[in-house]
């Protein structure tokens, strides 16, 4: 099939962020001859507009750009590019977009003209928020777009979605508490800077778990650093690890907290206590007037619960209305991992679900 050899042709050259020439060459000559304008809005990307005269236009998004891993993988079509690899399925998402491209040059008539837009950055700076301010999506008169990602450990080839909350908003918290050192048997002349992580630590957890069980969130830490000796008072403690909501007042809320737990800590021990956090990707949420209508268009099945990885489809969706999908891979390797593969049979369920979906969109 001619979305398998796409897929794998994209496999073998995987690129980065925004550097994609072979990437975007390969897209472009496999898009030329379908009867679509073909242009390239920001750096790394390349759109397909079919114009099929209609006053306004759905959009269908995949992303281009790889993962700086090293593939693990004796698969005839392994990453050509040593510490490259589409290890995120993206080679999957561009052949299925490319295979939705040749269907719909097929089609005489749509209630909707058709863009299809192939992103860079996804895995980096967010190539979805340079689109939305490029001016595409408002110059075609786009009123929805429509994104879809491979996901392991839901049943291969299903489509899944769900109502609201869909992917999580995130972002990295570093902490550094920096006391002083001291010898243990003279630790009043020191500022114990462990002490002061662990009543930082089992705040912060106190904050998170305050809020009710209903409200999706993660607030939790991986790692924690302090001290040098046994027989020394720590001077430095470093924690590293991860906030997750979905809705904004949750998210900046929890945010604050940690900073507000920050001044009491280093008011009660006497620590400086530094707080590095930023603002990361919103959360992928599906709007539920979308999806109530795409829900009498075309079959799917219902996500249980949101996933709290993610993704800079939402930036899409600050722009004008979209939903998002899950192309389940079966038990396939995890997402970034260097062995990632799946079923490639699957990819023609994703194709078949977005043409009938412009197709039934009216």
């Amino acid at each position: 099939m001619q979305i398998v050899a796409d897929r794998r042709q994209l496999h073998k050259i995987p690129e980065l962020d925004r550097n994609l020439p072979k990437t975007m060459a390969y897209l472009r000559q496999s898009l030329q001859g379908l009867g679509c304008q073909l242009f390239s809005p920001i750096e790394g990307s390349l759109c397909a507009y079919f114009d099929f005269g209609a006053e306004k236009t759905i959009a269908f998004r995949s992303d281009a750009d790889a993962l700086p891993i090293t593939e693990v993988s004796d698969v005839p079509y392994a990453s050509c590019h040593v510490g490259q690899m589409h290890a995120c399925g993206h080679d999957g998402h561009m052949a299925i977009a490319l295979e939705l491209a040749r269907r719909i040059s097929t089609k005489k008539t749509l209630s909707r003209n058709v863009l299809i837009v192939f992103q860079p950055a996804e895995e980096t700076t967010g190539g979805a928020k340079d689109l939305c301010e490029s001016g595409i999506f408002l110059y075609y008169n786009v009123e929805a777009i429509f994104g879809l990602h491979l996901w392991p450990g839901v049943t291969a080839g299903e489509i899944f979605s769900r109502r609201n909350e869909m992917m999580s908003r995130s972002c990295e918290v570093k902490v550094t508490i920096t006391g002083k050192s001291a010898h243990i048997a003279k630790a009043h002349e020191g500022i114990d800077a462990m002490a002061a992580g662990v009543e930082f630590y089992q705040r912060v957890r106190a904050l998170e778990q305050a809020l009710p069980k209903e409200i999706f969130r993660i607030l939790n830490f991986g790692k924690f650093q302090s001290g040098a000796v046994c027989n020394a008072i720590s001077g430095e403690t470093r924690l590293e690890g991860t906030l997750r909501a979905f809705q904004d007042e949750v998210f900046f809320s929890l945010r604050d907290g940690i900073r507000s737990i920050a001044e009491e800590v280093e008011a009660t021990t006497g620590c400086t206590v530094t707080i590095d956090m930023n603002d990361g990707y919103p959360a992928v949420m599906n709007p539920p007037a979308l999806y109530d209508k795409v829900r009498t268009l075309v079959d799917f099945q219902e996500l249980e619960a949101p996933s709290m990885i993610t993704e800079d489809f939402s930036w899409y969706q600050r722009s004008l209305p979209g939903m998002f999908f899950f192309l389940g891979t079966g038990d396939s390797p995890a997402l970034h991992a260097s062995n990632f593969d799946f079923p490639e049979e699957i990819l023609l369920e994703g194709a078949k679900f977005f043409e009938k979906l412009a197709e039934a969109y009216q």
